[in-house]
This record gives structure tokens, sequence and C-alpha cells, in this order.
């Protein structure tokens, strides 16, 4: 049994997807829409942006999902591999929406350009960050964050992979906990760059101007179960996704967990799909001996 996964931001770079543009009509069309959809060069900004205009949160998050999706319709288009799961790591799950038909492309890139806008202004830049900390079990971390937090915010945002998550808040409060799980026995402890402290409770704004974006957003069925960042539980309840979406902006990524239940239900192959590798080293980490592939471009595609 197959599951598709799709990368969220981080996984950037200057010049992804040009091959898949190149060589494959299905991506072509993919980078056309994306241009139209949005009215602006996406293309241009993948293939040959800056890496500080490429991490901007607004230009990050649509061009991930045109990278991701024109893979996706090349796999679709070149290679008989039908998957029983979809999944995504926060941005990457409206990846896996368009996969299991719930989302159009069109919509979802809009939307994210929105998503990426909201959650860049939800706070002053430099009030928030996120860190990495390596090394501690979750209740450790919990109760490291509960002793930084000191009348500010601070709590585990992405839980990627036993032993290696992802705190966000106040800048202070971020600071302050790196210097506990130091002295906690954390393995590394270190700031990442980033300019806003995505899934934690200072994102609620940003989750309430999705919101009201996401009504307007058709919502089609689900061809397949998209398991969600929110509760690390299969959806194919097309009526949830609006709300599952709204929450994701806020609440903690479950990635270990969602890798977790594809793999108790079966699933013995991962492919990632879109820019980067990061989702397979996090996924053999969470399931040891499981396969995994990566298809970001045209070598990919032939190895798949």
């Amino acid at each position: 049994m197959v599951a598709f996964v799709f990368p969220g931001q981080g996984s950037q770079y200057t010049g992804m997807g040009k091959d898949l543009f190149d060589d494959f009509p299905q991506a072509r069309a993919v980078f056309e829409e994306a241009n139209d959809s949005l009215g602006m060069n996406l293309t241009k900004l993948c293939f040959e942006g800056s890496e500080d205009d490429l991490k901007l949160t607004a230009n990050t998050q649509p061009a991930i999902l045109a990278v991701s999706i024109a893979a996706l319709r090349v796999v679709q288009g070149e290679c008989d591999l039908q998957p029983v799961f979809a999944a995504g790591h926060s941005l990457g799950e409206y990846s896996a929406l368009v996969c299991a038909g719930a989302l159009s492309f069109a919509e979802a890139v809009r939307t994210v350009r929105q998503r990426g806008t909201f959650m860049q202004e939800a706070m002053p830049a430099g009030l928030g960050t996120m860190a990495a900390i390596m090394g501690l079990s979750n209740a450790d971390l919990e109760q490291v964050c509960q002793e930084a937090a000191a009348g500010e915010v601070v709590a585990p945002a992405n839980f990627n992979s036993p032993g290696q998550v992802v705190i966000a808040g106040h800048t202070g409060a971020v600071e302050r906990a790196i210097i506990l799980a130091r002295d906690r026995g954390a393995k590394r402890a270190i700031l990442l760059p980033v300019s806003a402290p995505f899934h934690s409770s200072l994102m609620m704004p940003a989750a309430q101007r999705l919101e009201l974006v996401l009504k307007d957003v058709a919502v089609g069925p689900l061809s397949l179960p998209v398991v969600s960042n929110v509760d690390a539980a299969a959806n194919q309840d097309s009526g949830r996704v609006r709300q599952l979406l709204v929450s994701q902006v806020s609440a903690p990524v479950r990635w270990d967990e969602s890798v977790t239940v594809m793999a108790q239900s079966g699933v013995e192959r991962f492919v990632e799909i879109g820019p980067g590798k990061v989702l397979c080293g996090l996924i053999k980490r969470i399931v040891k001996g499981v396969a995994t592939e990566n298809v970001q471009d045209a070598a990919g595609i032939k190895a798949l």
C-alpha cells in the first residue's frame, strides 16, 4: 500500500520544478494555471527567485504547492501508482487535498497565497519565532514550555518525529525555552530562520481571516482519505475540511502520529511529492524499515 505525502514550508529552493516544466506538458499546464490564478509570474519566482523572495511566506506557500502539484500531475500521467492515503505537512495538507480532489488547484493556490499573507501579518516581525528541540521527550518539552512561558506564549508546534519537536511563541519565551531545554539534556536546541510563530495560538488572527476566505472555497468529495495535521486521523468527509484547515493554522502539526496511523493501516511505501526530501527523512525515523521515495524532478519520475 502506498501513501502520497506533500512537503510544507522550508522545502523551497531556487530552480524547483524547472526540469518538470521543461520535460512534461502536465507540469507546464500547472505552472500556467498558477500564474493565471494568481495574476503573477509564480513560474519565474520558482525558477529564478532569490532565496529571500522565496522565503517570504506569501510567496513560499503558493510556490511549494505549485511545484508539488506539477510533480503530482506528472506522476499521475506517467506512473501507475494508486495511493490509499494522502497527507501533507502543514501547507502540504492543501496539496494532499488537491490530490484527493477536494480542492481545485486554482482555488488552492489562491487560498494559500492569502494564508501565507495572513500568517505573516498575524504578528509584527521579530515578536515571535520558532525553535527546533531534539532529544527531549514530549512530556519533558511540555514542562519546559510551561516553565519558560512566564506570562507569554510558547508551546510545541510541530511533532515531526520521535525526539524532534519544533516549538513556537513569543521570541523571549522561545529563547528561555531553548536555555531550559539544553539544561534538561536536549541534544540540540536552535532558533529557526522563520518570520513568525506558526502553529501556535499567536496565529489565531490568521485563522480567523482564513476562515472567511474558506467559506467561499468549494470543497468536493474526497477520492481517498487525507490524514489531517490537527488530529492525525484519516478524513474523507468533505464537510470537515474547512474547519480542519482553519484549526491547523494555530494547532500543532502531528506529523509523527499521522505517519504512524498510515503505517498501522498497512502503508509500506511513502512517496514524497514536491521539493526537497524533508519528509522522507522524518518518515524513516518514525517507522523503521519503511520504503520512501521522493519525486521533485525528472530523475525522480524516472526512478519511480
